[in-house]
């Protein structure tokens, strides 16, 4: 007799950038072996490679990794996760009277949204004639800071986000990130400023918190953002 088949779940999400809907089901124990086994290689290429495999196995809606913005990724990671181990969140958060003290919270996977700030814009006009064209970072930036918990260099992350630049209306055509890098050192601070912003006012996940000091009964609220900063 043949060993019985195990029916899976289907779940549906919304893309937070292109609100797309896709349907997906949970990890499996393959799709973990996966991710452990190229977690533990540490190696940035493999680690990659299994995001995008275990992301093409549980997705079952056609789409494209490239298409993803990284707080897109984020995004569906933790539904992939929250489906697959557990549907809720267990984190600690220090009180701000007494960060010795540290109160357990737990809160539902689907509490967590991404937050898209006002003020946030891809198109960046550095002087009447310049205009720098932003996009997202990529799924190699994914990978070192939410698994391989490395810090990009932030010069690197920048030159690598420049999609297009337009001098007088007319596109510059194409550049190598070496050649974006070098550009960025000839930008004044100012300038370098209002690219940055782009990042700093790039859509996250994000959740806000308030709780009670059980000592003193003072209140902390204290917002969580990031994927890494979720797994407690």
């Amino acid at each position: 007799m043949p060993l019985p088949e195990i029916s899976t779940p289907t779940y549906e999400l919304v893309v937070p950038s292109s609100k797309k809907k896709l349907k997906y089901r949970p990890f499996l124990v393959r799709e973990q072996k996966i991710l452990i086994l190229a977690m533990e290689s540490e190696n940035e290429t493999q680690i990659i490679d299994a995001i995008t495999k275990i992301f093409k196995n549980c997705i079952h809606s056609r789409f494209k990794m490239e298409d993803l913005a990284l707080f897109d990724v984020e995004y569906i990671f933790l539904q992939l996760r929250g489906r697959s181990v557990q549907e809720t969140i267990e984190i600690e958060v220090p009180c701000d009277d007494d960060p010795e003290v540290k109160v357990p919270v737990t809160f539902p996977v689907d509490d967590v949204k991404v937050i898209f700030p006002e003020g946030h814009e891809s198109e960046i006009k550095l002087t009447d004639d310049i205009v720098v064209v932003m996009k997202y970072p990529n799924l190699d930036y994914f990978a070192k800071v939410n698994i391989m918990e490395e810090e990009p260099d932030p010069y690197e992350l920048v030159s690598a986000c420049i999609d297009r630049v337009f001098a007088n209306g007319e596109d510059c055509g194409d550049f190598t990130p070496e050649e974006a890098k070098e550009w960025l050192e000839t930008l004044t601070n100012e300038q370098f400023e209002k690219v940055q912003n782009f990042f700093d006012t790039m859509p996250k996940l994000s959740h806000t918190i308030t709780v009670k000091n059980p000592n003193t009964r003072v209140e902390t609220t204290t917002v969580i953002e990031g994927l890494i900063n979720f797994f407690g």
